[in-house]
């Protein structure tokens, strides 16, 4: 399959973090302090999004697209108050679902998780 590069592979999940394929590039299962607040969780995982753009030299300008996975969809404001703090006015079309992670910490751990699309024509 030429033209598509997996990176940041997970053989125990059996997971590419980072899939380019093309002009765009999709970017899974970020997420980033596990156990603290909704808040700090949304930090954390575009932290996460940061460093795997970084390592395909792209950043956050380049998002095109998030799905934004929620313990509780209300805590949709705190995301979108991170979102307008991080992404500086260069926001990406996004989808929010409520799931049950499936995550050893329950209720008190995973909150929230994201997945995005980035496209590199933006350099």
């Amino acid at each position: 399959m030429s033209g598509i590069i997996r990176s940041d592979v997970n053989e125990e999940w059996a997971h590419s973090g980072i899939i380019e394929a093309g002009e765009f590039a999709y970017i899974g299962y970020c997420v980033g302090n596990i156990g603290k607040s909704i808040e700090q969780q949304v930090h954390g995982a575009i932290d996460h999004l940061e460093k795997r753009l970084s390592s395909i030299e792209l950043g956050l300008e380049s998002v095109v697209q998030v799905d934004c996975l929620f313990r509780d969809i209300w805590d949709i404001p705190l995301m979108e108050k991170v979102f307008k703090e991080r992404f500086k006015g260069h926001y990406p079309v996004r989808k929010s679902i409520q799931t049950e992670f499936a995550h050893r910490g329950g209720e008190e751990g995973l909150q929230f998780q994201l997945d995005a699309v980035a496209y590199r024509g933006i350099k």
